[in-house]
């Protein structure tokens, strides 16, 4: 996978982009990172990328010529048509649905705004979508994309030692993932559930499962309101409610 990220301060990614999951994967050749200063492409002698929105109104507005020129630039030789993707808070929310779609593409190229907001044309005649990370504002779209970047890459085949890593996370099947226990067995008289030291896998299992669905009814019953419940967890969903 290439991805491209066109940002005004560059030098926030070099920390993301060169440790943990996201530097293995660029080692093992399953991802390129390109970030470029979209000031670079600008048409006027002081690099100038924003100016007053028409129309009068508060802070500055993205001018789309550099922006438009940087992507043009970036997809001239490209093989595969990429994703254009706007960090903005009036996007669609993110989700790891979202993030397994993208993991599919050969290109993706973010865009990361600073200031009052784009010129609408950038919205409307470049970009493929606008994305949200959350419904809250940040100063630049700079670390969504390094959410979404982090999401997306450890999804890609052989970038995580386990291949079932990303299919038990939380979210990939609907629901959050069950607890988690290591040695000691007994630490300071808190004692890891009987189940997971029988040796019985199919147990196992069915307790993975049903504590993820609890956890999920607990802490997220928001996910369960379009999710398809079998007929184990209908009866667990029922012990939930009787118990509360």
């Amino acid at each position: 996978m290439r991805i491209d990220i066109l940002t005004l301060f560059p030098n926030m990614f070099s920390g993301v982009l060169g440790e943990s999951i996201l530097k293995k994967a660029q080692e093992k050749e399953k991802v390129s990172f390109q970030v470029i200063n979209f000031r670079d492409y600008a048409d006027n002698k002081h690099q100038n990328v924003d100016d007053y929105p028409y129309g009068g109104g508060a802070g500055m507005v993205l001018k789309p010529q550099p922006i438009f020129d940087a992507v043009e630039d970036l997809t001239k030789n490209s093989t595969a048509k990429p994703r254009v993707i706007l960090l903005c808070p009036q996007g669609s929310k993110y989700t790891q649905k979202k993030a397994e779609e993208l993991a599919k593409e050969e290109h993706l190229i973010f865009i990361c705004g600073h200031y009052e907001g784009y010129d609408e044309r950038i919205r409307e005649h470049l970009v493929t979508e606008e994305i949200s990370i959350g419904d809250f504002v940040l100063t630049g779209g700079e670390l969504g994309a390094m959410v979404i970047v982090d999401s997306v890459v450890r999804l890609l085949p052989g970038v995580l030692g386990n291949e079932d890593s990303p299919i038990l996370d939380s979210h990939s099947s609907g629901l959050l993932e069950h607890p988690h226990y290591t040695r000691p067995a007994n630490f300071r008289g808190l004692e890891v559930p009987e189940v997971l030291l029988s040796g019985n896998h199919q147990l196992i299992e069915q307790w993975r499962e049903k504590e993820s669905f609890r956890r999920t009814y607990l802490r997220r019953p928001d996910l369960l309101e379009k999710y398809k419940l079998t007929e184990q967890q209908q009866k667990w969903l029922k012990e939930f409610e009787t118990n509360e």
